[in-house]
């Protein structure tokens, strides 16, 4: 496990002093069966940890499923396609696993997204714009040698990035230049590489994964709105950091997706929880988090060198708090 997956999975062990008490066998168990020192428990010296809901009952159903040649970096969609970095490489597949076309790319890529056609790409220090033949449009720096870039979303107003060793956002005009940068008025508490950012509706949505919130800016780099709360229960972030991604519907409805004990769930504009979606046993288990995108209708979810499309399943649904909601969801079209 390299440095990157480590931090993701367990954030800097600020669990509570967890680390102090760690000693021979309990530290081995911590690199070789993590789920058994800090998932399989309900308190690790005072600290709560998230356990799974036996009973929950996902209204989606997996239809879809294929492998792609190494673990999975990042992942978008656009145009019906599957955009999908893995080591030294950007692919691009139809829904159903079909490779429609691929490039080399550094090594070093933490996130991608696409965006009018162009395909960004996040490294730690720098952006490189490539078309899908993977020419390189343009590319540009990061303002500060000691940036460390982890996600960024690009809409018409420009590109936003969160950079988790200042623990800020950097916004970024659509040429490249930089714009300004974004603090949170609370402060971002960032432990490890779990610092999502995405753009739905005029608004940039953005987690502060210490804090366990979701914030919310206007493009202009304006705060608005927080929300999120610490637990284990449904609608709350558990562990030392999440949210981890963040992604929306084309409706404005959120999508979060946690580490710890994987579970993907849905929130209205204004913060308030609707339901969890998929919980760790409908996303395949582990403890990182999955990446999670739209298309059409359907979920899309990747994980180690793992792609499923998942689709609402009526005759599930209605059992469940997302077939009660009323929202004119575009994913409950079974």
């Amino acid at each position: 496990m390299d440095k990157r997956s480590f931090l993701k999975l367990s954030g800097s062990l600020t669990i509570g002093g967890v680390i102090l008490f760690i000693t021979g066998r309990g530290m081995w168990k911590m690199f070789k069966r993590p789920e058994k020192l800090f998932y399989d428990s309900k308190r690790v010296r005072g600290t709560v940890l998230l356990k799974e809901d036996e009973d929950f009952v996902s209204p989606y159903r997996r239809v879809i499923g294929f492998q792609v040649p190494g673990d999975i970096c990042a992942m978008d969609v656009s145009d019906g396609s599957l955009y999908i970095s893995t080591p030294n490489n950007i692919s691009v597949y139809g829904i159903s696993g079909e490779l429609q076309t691929s490039f080399p790319t550094p090594s070093d890529l933490r996130d991608l997204t696409v965006h009018e056609g162009l395909i960004y790409a996040l490294f730690p220090t720098r952006i490189e714009v490539y078309n899908r033949q993977g020419d390189i449009i343009r590319k540009w720096d990061a303002c500060s040698e000691n940036s460390d870039y982890c996600s960024f979303a690009v809409c018409p107003e420009g590109v936003f990035v969160t950079d988790a060793a200042n623990k800020n956002i950097c916004k970024y005009n659509p040429d490249g230049t930089l714009a300004r940068f974004i603090q949170s008025p609370k402060g971002f508490v960032v432990p490890s590489y779990c610092f999502g950012i995405t753009y739905a509706g005029g608004t940039v949505y953005c987690s502060n994964p210490g804090r366990h919130q979701v914030e919310s800016y206007t493009t202009a780099g304006e705060f608005i709105t927080s929300f999120g709360k610490s637990g284990t229960e449904a609608g709350a972030f558990s562990g030392c950091c999440n949210p981890v991604f963040l992604t929306s519907s084309n409706n404005g409805e959120l999508i979060t997706s946690e580490k710890g004990i994987p579970r993907i769930s849905c929130y209205r504009k204004d913060g308030k929880f609707r339901s969890v979606l998929l919980d760790s046993k409908a996303l395949g288990g582990g403890h990182q988090a999955y990446y999670v995108r739209m298309l059409k209708g359907k979920l899309i979810v990747a994980g180690g060198d793992k792609v499923s499309v998942f689709q609402y399943d009526k005759r599930f649904g209605e059992q469940t708090e997302c077939g009660q909601c009323n929202a004119d969801c575009p994913l409950k079209v079974s």
